[in-house]
């Protein structure tokens, strides 16, 4: 079984990747619906308290306790797929890609997703989630959390990099390539169709 985690600031493209993988029948594991899930466990509202119960996690249960959660829904999601790879969505920090390193060893890849500044924020104000989206300095904020959370020195770490400026068809190929599914056929995306290709979930 080959894993494949990605790793990005906001924006970057790591949804996009997702769903490159989701279309080629690659299961996708979304780190962040393990705290999605401890939130509405504890009777919390995952939009209001996600970053919460994530720093609630990391103390209670060690500073790979995400990455812990995670292991099990990736090689339940490896048991019910016919592919042998599945994606991991939005590592953080370099204990999570140790634990990942340490249960897979050889079989998992990190593919770094960048995208500089500018543009990503483009992305994020055009996919208008909240309305942090569309707010520059609360973006910067968010890079430096993540960034304080470890998420630089992760990307410096990557197997893989994609560098993510040119066009939505450009980016999927290069995705697709690095999942080890370019040479199948796949419908194309309707052009008349607006797409996204820095729209995340992380």
């Amino acid at each position: 079984m080959n894993v494949i985690g990605t790793v990005g600031l906001p924006g970057s493209g790591k949804g996009e990747a997702a769903n490159v993988a989701e279309a080629a029948g690659i299961p996708v594991v979304v780190m962040g619906d393990v705290i999605r899930a401890e939130c509405r466990r504890r009777g919390l509202d995952p939009a209001e308290h996600h970053g919460r119960i994530a720093r609630a996690l990391r103390a209670e249960e060690g500073d790979d306790a995400i990455a812990a959660r995670t292991l099990p829904l990736i090689r339940e999601a490896a048991a019910e797929s016919e592919r042998d790879a599945v994606l991991v969505d939005g590592l953080r920090s370099t204990v999570e890609l140790e634990r990942f390193r340490e249960a897979f060893g050889d079989d998992f890849t990190l593919v770094a997703i960048h995208a500089p500044f500018a543009l990503r924020a483009e992305r994020l104000d055009a996919r208008g989630r909240d309305d942090s989206d569309s707010d520059l300095e609360a973006l910067r904020e968010r890079d430096a959390r993540e960034i304080d959370l470890g998420l630089g020195a992760t990307l410096d770490r990557a197997d893989v990099e994609i560098d993510n400026t040119g066009t939505l068809a450009e980016f999927q190929a290069r995705v697709r390539e690095v999942l080890g599914v370019a040479d199948e056929s796949l419908e194309a995306a309707d052009p008349a169709e607006p797409t996204n290709a820095g729209g995340d979930g992380a």
